[in-house]
């Protein structure tokens, strides 16, 4: 995870070296560290914390990219404020505008849907199948065929499951495809948008306060799951009934102060502790830079070219909402990175590991040929990866859409079984929402001038390295520069009607021939870019094959290696279930004579607050919240030691994207707040690990119900809630 490895001692060991603030556990390893948790406060047995289908992991959710949690009988869902966020956006029209003015549905016939492909996602199994997917025969293979075997067992195991109706499983690596789990989980279809904050709360301070401290952010917004009559998922439905979850967290019965227990439930994305020297040292010397610097321009071409089109906005509006999200994340993580020795401790730490494998002819003989493999393969990938990174920037959306109806077209031609992963036909379902999703998230101008942009870049590339399928597909030649490049993108904008919501969605169920038939622009184009697209593919393929065994067999060595000192290893993150605990804390900022306090108040919103007209309009508090802090109007949600109402609080939890939206849950379980973000100077975490440095920061629940009662009247969502 965030550590190339956990130097978590086990057994007697294991209550001084868990800390709390380094590790997001897989549920079955909390006996490693139950006594550590005791000390650290836990009330809860840790065994219980085990059981995925008890309380309280059988509460929280899912939301394929962010993590929720049920809070009522009645399918009430919580989660922040950016990951309903492409329903708000989804759902708004400048007539209409929810990003701006939030949302309240006063009845459940008020309910809107949520964004198409929106889900809900309930953890009720997870089991080992390594033995599985690398049984003897795999093991033997090589390559694309030793991928390929990997990939048939898993569609093998995820058919078996889904046998079970309403269900979605899937296979997770983990140590770089040492370990798998099979986990499968209800799958609920019908998601609604029940009320989210306006955006001066669910957004105040904007990019600016993004990865920052103090924060005054409402991060919280609330979904409903829906069932069909008979309580199985079901398609959206005005007959439909509210599902009805064997556990929902419950508010806290006692206020949350500095230094108490906490602990988070989720479903982190994606951590990179246990990557290796050369992965660090590509990532951040190459790598990231330039995909930083894309992001960068892509974000400024976006603001120019939707400035003074509200409808444009809010179109691209989830789009510039993840973009300024990773850009500000991976600058502070590239920032951090280069004034630090992270790279000569890696390299040392592994050194020490090949010095290990090397002094011992039975570990070398084990191990030393994937160690060395590793180093070459991870070279031939970082070629590729030099040599195609503009390829995802530079796709127009409607290409983008039109390669994924044709790739659609081309596996339905075959039975189920043989299709490609992500697409077959549980996967039809989330290929159309995706599709559907285009019609409120695609704005044409914004769209041609970024592929225009980025094409031009790549064109400027020698000659030689250039791939001759994508210029004949697009028509386009070496060297030309961006004016030229544009006219040429007008032509094959003007010449489809994939624009066209109904037009696309028609292309959904066409067979091949009707696609190599077609004289749509965007159609022709990736109908002439498919053949190079699976000698790609299969180039991929060729070496993730390779990469898996050698990789595998490196991550095994480090697991030894640490075994045979006494140290346990937790796996990085993968977006599936994990947990982490620590404690209500502030921190040294880093700065001469700076603190941070564990809590901010009311009062940073006054104080912050500029308006519509300045710094962007992202600091902009609506007035009749801002009346009800002049007015001293607190509620049951007072603190006094702070002499106001918390709004948000930074504790020594161990998360990572993917964790936004999860429960924060006291010692008893009891919800006190959804972690929402973490600090500008320790997101290098997801690599490196500084407990001294790590915070997540917390949306108190005290200034979500203060919101609720005092500001939006949000009554009938409270009273489900039990306040």
């Amino acid at each position: 995870m965030r550590h190339t490895l956990t130097l978590l001692a086990t057994a007697t060991l294991a209550v001084t070296a868990a800390h709390a603030d380094e590790g997001m556990w897989m549920p079955k390893q909390l006996p490693q560290i139950s006594k550590a948790l005791k000390a650290e406060g836990l009330a809860l047995d840790s065994a219980a914390l085990k059981d995925l289908t008890a309380f309280p992991m059988g509460a929280v959710v899912s939301l394929g990219g962010c993590t929720a949690s049920f809070v009522s009988p009645q399918g009430l869902v919580v989660t922040n404020h950016h990951c309903a966020y492409g329903s708000l956006q989804f759902n708004s029209t400048p007539q209409r505008d929810l990003l701006k003015n939030g949302f309240y549905a006063a009845t459940l016939a008020d309910e809107l849907p949520a964004a198409p492909g929106s889900r809900v996602f309930v953890t009720v199994d997870m089991r080992d199948v390594s033995a599985e997917i690398l049984n003897a025969r795999t093991r033997a293979l090589a390559g694309k065929a030793r991928t390929d075997a990997i990939e048939a067992t898993e569609k093998q195991l995820v058919a078996a499951c889904e046998a079970d109706p309403g269900h979605r499983c899937n296979v997770y690596a983990f140590f770089g495809g040492l370990q798998y789990q099979l986990i499968k989980q209800l799958e609920i279809r019908d998601v609604r948008l029940v009320h989210a904050p306006a955006a001066g709360v669910g957004v105040f301070g904007g990019d600016a306060d993004n990865w920052m401290w103090p924060r005054h952010t409402g991060d919280y917004s609330f979904y409903r799951a829906y069932v069909g009559a008979d309580g199985k998922p079901a398609d959206y439905s005005k007959d439909n009934k509210p599902y009805v979850p064997k556990y929902h967290l419950k508010l806290a019965s006692s206020p949350l102060d500095a230094g108490d227990f906490v602990m988070v439930t989720g479903y982190p994305g994606r951590t990179n502790r246990h990557r290796l020297p050369r992965e660090v040292a590509f990532t951040f010397g190459w790598e990231q830079p330039a995909v930083v610097k894309a992001m960068g321009e892509s974000i400024d071409i976006i603001k120019a070219e939707t400035a003074g089109r509200r409808d444009g906005e809010i179109k691209m509006a989830a789009r510039m909402q993840g973009l300024q999200n990773y850009y500000k994340n991976r600058q502070g993580q590239q920032a951090s990175y280069d004034n630090s020795d992270f790279l000569l401790r890696k390299t040392a730490a592994f050194d020490q590991l090949k010095a290990w494998v090397d002094a011992s002819p039975e570990r070398k003989a084990r191990y030393g040929a994937d160690v060395a493999a590793t180093d070459a393969l991870l070279t031939e990938r970082e070629a590729i990866s030099r040599k195609e990174y503009l390829l995802g920037f530079m796709m127009p959306a409607m290409l983008k859409a039109a390669s994924q109806l044709y790739e659609t077209a081309q596996q339905q031609a075959r039975p189920d079984a043989e299709r490609k992963s992500g697409y077959q036909e549980r996967d039809l379902p989330r290929l159309r929402a995706a599709q559907q999703q285009l019609d409120r998230r695609y704005d044409e101008p914004s769209d041609k001038r970024l592929a225009a942009h980025f094409l031009a870049q790549y064109l400027a590339q020698p000659a030689d390295t250039l791939n001759p399928a994508w210029l004949s597909a697009l028509g386009l030649k070496a060297g030309q520069d961006e004016a030229g490049v544009r006219a040429q993108l007008d032509r094959l904008y003007d010449g489809s009607k994939l624009a066209d919501n109904a037009a696309r969605l028609a292309w959904m169920g066409k067979d091949a021939a009707a696609f190599q038939a077609s004289d749509d622009s965007f159609v022709k184009a990736a109908v002439a870019l498919y053949d190079d697209d699976q000698r790609r593919e299969n180039r991929d393929k060729e070496l993730a094959g390779k990469l898996q065994k050698a990789y595998a067999g490196t991550q095994q060595a480090l697991i030894d290696f640490h075994a045979s000192r006494g140290e346990a290893v937790y796996p990085d993150a993968n977006s599936t279930l994990r947990i982490s605990f620590g404690k209500v804390q502030g921190r040294d900022a880093g700065r001469d004579g700076e603190t941070w306090t564990p809590f901010t108040t009311l009062r940073g919103i006054v104080a912050k607050h500029k308006g519509p007209d300045e710094a962007g309009g992202e600091f902009d508090a609506p007035a009749n919240e801002l009346a009800a802090i002049k007015a001293r109007q607190y509620g049951d949600y007072y603190m006094k030691s702070l002499d106001s109402v918390p709004v948000n609080f930074l504790a020594t939890l161990d998360t990572t994207g993917g964790n936004s939206g999860s429960p924060v849950l006291n010692k008893k379980g009891e919800l006190v707040g959804l972690l929402f973000d973490g600090t500008l100077d320790a997101v290098i975490s997801d690599w490196d690990f500084n407990p001294k440095a790590v915070r997540s920061i917390c949306l108190d629940a005290r200034y979500m119900l203060w919101q609720m009662s005092v500001v939006d009247k949000a009554t009938r969502v409270l009273q489900e809630m039990g306040v």
